[in-house]
């Protein structure tokens, strides 16, 4: 490189800095004018901002910051601001109070190359399109009557799952949690959207799947540099993008299969419509528009992505705090047996009578919430909380794995008590579907993940089905479970839990 190229590259780095540093002193300075106070929060570096501040575990870190500035956080993120909620109180101002106006979401990496430019139900501005396919998912697959509707499919996947997991264990072999789960789930969402089982047997396919579900959901959450300073994001510093482009690829090829076999297979149908079936027969938006193949690829991605990895990773979360604590288990067995017997399997109408399993899902809720931090929304206007000023196109971030673990709300938060929910009146009343701001795992407001109620179905029927149907061990020559977490959009479990099963039913209750 020649003396004068490499003149030149300094000559632009240095515009570039100077150009940024002036736009947020000019910017500061327009704000104590105008006598607008931003919430507090750390300085950050140059350009950058607070981005280096976060690490490899953003909510871990948050959290801790929120801790020296307070409940409603203010983070300058290289050119964007960023606001954290990390308490019921301030999570309850932005997601009920101003909710309309954090109702979408901001431009991210993720949104444009995983999910077709933001052209599905997770990502969709909000508007007629985002509108249409909430309706038709809660009609057709996420909603009270359809879930009652397909209540059998549950039963027969989860019936599935129990069987290959004693054709493991009888084989000598230790089970691998998440991919028995990640079969189940799969299959019952095939089922509902598809007419289908997407996995014949449990095997490479279906561990193939989970490991690409995995990636998106930890690709997705990366605190990605180009979303932050767009001038640079055509450089993908991180190579997350190249990543996201290449699994988009493969997500692409296995739906446009899956939409192809239905297609094809639609005269068997016949007066049974499907999920898929119901989408494409009404398409059709309000302003007269319609669903185009693209928004339908894109929605049965978010359908079969978080549907499968949110609600198993808050099973595979409680079934390894119950291994760590084994009273939970005998205590959520005896009151099995005492409701259930061993004659049968957990069936859902037994769930109401099972007060301890739910308060299990409860507390794995709050510990665990399946994603740690709310997707993020951004300000339409500029508007105000707690007595201080949020600027227009501020990206909002509420910290569920910090209001989950908040001394103020939880007596000994970091312990696994189920009996909390129990014991104590106030918390009794806690409930986990967006209305009580001390426990919302799905988010709240009008953005709250349109699965909400479909993920506490599926959490206590299948958690209460393995707890029900096996005694729990650890592999040979292991001591101790690993509990780290791994970071993304949905919070994994570092290490996967493996478990030695030990049926407890009667012969006859795994054949049925």
């Amino acid at each position: 490189m020649s003396i004068i190229n490499r003149f030149l590259i300094v000559e632009v780095a240095v515009a570039a800095l100077l150009f940024f540093v002036t736009r947020l002193v000019v910017r500061s300075l327009l704000l104590r004018l105008q006598n607008r106070k931003l919430p507090p929060g750390p300085r950050g570096w140059p350009i950058i901002g607070a981005l280096p501040l976060l690490g490899t575990m953003p909510h871990v870190a948050l959290a801790k910051l929120a801790k020296k500035y307070g409940s409603v956080m203010y983070l300058k993120m290289g050119t964007c601001d960023m606001v954290v909620a990390s308490t019921p109180d301030a999570a309850r101002a932005f997601l009920k109070t101003l909710d309309i106006n954090f109702s979408n979401r901001p431009p991210n990496a993720g949104a444009t190359h995983l999910a077709y430019n933001a052209q599905d139900m997770v990502f969709a501005h909000y508007g007629p399109r985002w509108k249409l396919l909430r309706k038709l998912s809660n009609l057709h697959m996420l909603g009270g009557k359809a879930l009652e509707d397909w209540a059998g499919v549950r039963e027969d996947e989860v019936g599935h799952m129990l069987r290959a997991m004693c054709e493991t264990s009888d084989r000598g072999e230790d089970v691998v949690v998440p991919e028995m789960l990640t079969y189940a789930m799969a299959n019952m969402i095939g089922q509902v959207i598809l007419s289908r089982r997407v996995f014949a047997t449990k095997g490479s396919e279906s561990n193939e799947f989970k490991d690409m579900v995995v990636e998106l959901m930890t690709s997705s959450g990366y605190f990605n540099i180009g979303d932050f300073i767009p001038s640079i994001a055509w450089m993908d510093l991180q190579g997350i993008e190249k990543g996201m482009k290449r699994l988009h690829v493969k997500f692409d090829k296995l739906i446009t299969e899956m939409i192809e076999q239905h297609s094809a297979t639609a005269y068997r149908r016949k007066g049974k419509p499907d999920f898929l079936d119901q989408v494409m027969a009404n398409s059709e938006m309000s302003d007269g528009e319609r669903l185009n193949m693209t928004n339908v690829k894109a929605l049965l991605l978010n359908l079969f992505t978080a549907g499968t990895d949110t609600s198993s990773s808050i099973i595979e979360w409680a079934l390894a705090e119950m291994m760590k604590n084994p009273k939970i288990f005998r205590r959520a067995h005896e009151e099995m047996d005492r409701v259930i017997g061993r004659g049968r399997r957990l069936k859902e109408s037994d769930i109401p009578n099972l007060p301890y399993l739910q308060a299990i899902s409860k507390e794995t809720m709050r510990k665990h919430p399946s994603t740690p931090l709310n997707l993020p929304r951004v300000s339409s206007e500029p508007c105000e909380v707690n007595g201080y000023y949020i600027p227009r196109g501020t990206r909002l971030s509420v910290n569920i794995w910090a209001i989950g673990r908040d001394p103020d709300v939880w007596e000994s938060p970091l312990e696994f008590k189920p009996e909390r929910f129990l014991e104590d009146e106030r918390l009794s009343k806690i409930d986990p579907r967006g209305n009580s701001f001390e426990l919302i795992p799905f988010g709240a407001g009008r953005r709250i993940c349109a699965g909400t109620r479909m993920g506490i179905v599926l959490v206590e029927y299948v958690l209460g089905s393995l707890i029900h149907s096996f005694e729990w061990g650890l592999p040979p020559g292991t001591d101790d479970l690993d509990m780290n977490e791994s970071f993304g959009l949905a919070l994994q479990k570092k290490v996967p839990l493996t478990a030695v099963l030990t049926r407890r039913l009667s012969p006859t209750a795994y054949s049925s």
